[in-house]
């Protein structure tokens, strides 16, 4: 199977695994409950662009992200809105849906 390249804002991926790696070590260098920085935002925000729920979780529009727990323990980035509602997503989901 040919690999599928994906870009992700300012970032190009040859391989979509490759993006997921990229994001997983990106998700893995905070601290739970640390907020992301501008230079990662602007890679999630094109990360969650492909999202398939993209304007469920988008909702009102995006203030920040954060890096949170999840199911059983696990971590993941959550967008924060600008109504003050959050809403975790998948980096997998991001990746691999188109």
């Amino acid at each position: 199977m040919p690999a599928k390249p994906i870009t992700l804002g300012p970032m190009y991926f040859e391989r979509r695994g490759d993006a997921k790696t990229y994001l997983k070590q990106m998700l893995n260098k905070y601290d739970l409950g640390d907020r992301v920085s501008a230079e990662d935002e602007t890679i999630l925000r094109a990360a969650l662009a492909n999202h398939p729920e993209a304007a469920t979780k988008i909702g009102c529009g995006i203030s920040c992200f954060s890096v949170r727990s999840a199911d059983f323990g696990s971590r993941c980035f959550w967008v924060n809105r600008t109504d003050d509602t959050t809403e975790k997503f998948s980096i997998s989901g991001c990746i691999h849906t188109k």
